[in-house]
């Protein structure tokens, strides 16, 4: 008798079998790093804007009338904040809709401020969902 070496088609099924279904576990969990990464940008993004925010008010004694994404924060030749971040793609995560941005919103005779975003799940203590930040804080 001859001995054959190799494998049988059924080992060679079994073992594609395993490496995809590896590699779908993986990708499942690559996917959800990306969206925790996305929110503890988002999270970052907005606590250096209520800096950036705060050091105006301490110079300007108010909050600036309005505040885009990739805009600055500045005032008398001093500079705050260079660019203001936006929010990192795709903005779809979770409970965020499509097109959600940072919102800033000055109050009345700009003594104070709303920032409202979105985190697609749990960032920074901060739970899934639309929420805002105000001098006090982030909510």
């Amino acid at each position: 008798m001859k001995k054959q070496q190799g494998f049988t088609l059924i080992e060679l099924l079994v073992v594609i079998a395993i490496i995809g279904l590896l590699s779908t576990l993986a990708v499942v969990a690559l996917n959800n790093a990306r969206m925790k990464s996305r929110d503890a940008k988002r999270v970052s993004d907005i606590k250096q804007i209520q800096t950036a925010l705060e050091l105006y008010y301490n110079d300007a004694n108010a909050y600036p009338a309005a505040v885009t994404g990739g805009g600055s924060i500045a005032t008398g030749g001093v500079t705050y904040m260079s660019a203001v971040p936006t929010n990192p793609s795709p903005v779809t995560d979770g409970d965020c809709a499509a097109g959600s941005t940072y919102t800033y919103a000055p109050g009345t005779n700009n003594t104070n401020y709303t920032l409202t975003y979105c985190l697609g799940g749990l960032a920074g203590g901060v739970s899934a969902g639309t929420h805002t930040a105000t001098p006090g804080g982030i909510q």
